[in-house]
């Protein structure tokens, strides 16, 4: 099983991984589009998302801190979706021509453990410390960027690479 590579299968299947790659691609930037709406990819716009806004005393606040319901929902939807996403990204990646050895390990693992520490850190924010929001958003860009380096690797291999 070692022996295969994404870039030796069969036309019609490399088409259709790539095919599922790109509907992945989608709906996970559509995901990323409502983190930029709603946070401003800042660290006090994460803080307001997950804590509330600061008010005055009398003020009505524009963003009010989650429930714990709405924490555990948003961390138990998000950290089992991008478990799935991750293995089915990372069980093609294994099969890849062209990042071999420990990258590859490392490729694989890092958006795992960037999805705990990503929603870990959420409720850092919302119970802890405000200064959680840097580790949300560093934590959340290497899950990212994770995504896309996959993604990109693997369309390559399977559309462009020995055709």
């Amino acid at each position: 099983m070692n022996d295969l590579q994404l870039n030796k299968l069969s036309s019609g299947l490399r088409w259709f991984l790539a095919m599922f790659l790109v509907v992945l691609a989608v709906g996970v930037s559509i995901g990323l589009v409502y983190v930029c709406i709603t946070t401003d990819i800042k660290p006090q716009g994460t803080v307001e998302h997950y804590a509330g806004s600061n008010t005055d005393e009398f003020d009505i606040p524009e963003k009010y801190p989650k429930s714990l319901e709405a924490m555990l929902l948003t961390t138990h939807t998000h950290i089992i979706s991008f478990a799935v996403i991750f293995v089915l990204l990372g069980a093609l990646f294994h099969f890849n021509s062209m990042v071999t050895g420990k990258w590859k390990t490392v490729i694989m693992i890092e958006p795992l453990i960037a999805t705990l520490v990503t929603f870990g850190s959420i409720w850092g924010i919302r119970y802890y410390h405000p200064s959680f929001a840097y580790l949300t958003i560093l934590s959340g860009t290497l899950m990212y960027l994770s995504f896309y380096l996959m993604t990109a690797i693997l369309l390559y291999d399977l559309i462009i690479k020995d055709w």
